[in-house]
């Protein structure tokens, strides 16, 4: 049975970057499970890569055709946006393993969802200095930067990934990304283990 390997970290530790370096690793036998977001694209992003952007009647559509695996909400400054996992074309091949990008939440939904012995968590740490810096240098790129929605997402995360919720979850494996390349690299021995 393959693996449905779940990356996760407060927002700015790097796991975007960290994911795009796996995928491109070819000693690594690994599809993409790419997530649903109400939100708007952002500079850079492309449809079906970081996400399929979709609106509120294509989210309804989808959960009463029972396909949303799991759904979080998010009250932001620019109005909620919704954020989920389908259980679509991408995983088909249940001898496949597959890489996603998710919350702490969304992990264990669809660990819950596919059982603990198939989802399998790769947890990313960054000090909480260098993140700010790093989330205040990507909305500084932004056509429109959204700084109140930056502090809104970096404040949520101390909740979102506490000490105590990460225990209750199981968390117990870390990747403290200080060096990308390093990081990648430790994640990718992991994986292969």
């Amino acid at each position: 049975m393959g693996k449905i390997y779940c990356m996760m970290g407060k927002s700015s530790s790097g796991k975007d970057t960290i994911y795009k370096m796996l995928l491109e690793d070819a000693d690594i036998p690994v599809k993409t499970i790419v997530p649903y977001t109400t939100r708007p694209m952002r500079a850079g992003e492309t449809e079906g890569v970081e996400y399929y952007f979709c609106d509120e009647a294509r989210l309804k559509e989808l959960e009463a055709a029972g396909k949303v695996i799991e759904l979080r909400a998010y009250d932001t400054v620019h109005g909620i946006w919704k954020y989920f996992t389908v259980n679509d074309h991408q995983m088909a091949d249940d001898k496949q393993d597959y890489l996603l990008i998710g919350t702490l939440e969304s992990y264990l939904k669809i660990r819950d969802y596919f059982g603990k012995e198939r989802v399998v968590p790769i947890y990313i740490e960054v000090e909480d200095g260098l993140r700010l810096q790093r989330a205040l240098d990507r909305e500084r790129s932004q056509t429109e930067p959204k700084y109140e929605e930056m502090c809104r997402r970096f404040l949520a995360d101390s909740t979102d990934f506490s000490e105590e919720k990460l225990k209750e979850a199981g968390i117990t494996k870390r990747f403290v990304n200080r060096d990308l390349k390093e990081t990648k690299q430790k994640i990718k021995e992991f994986m292969l283990q």
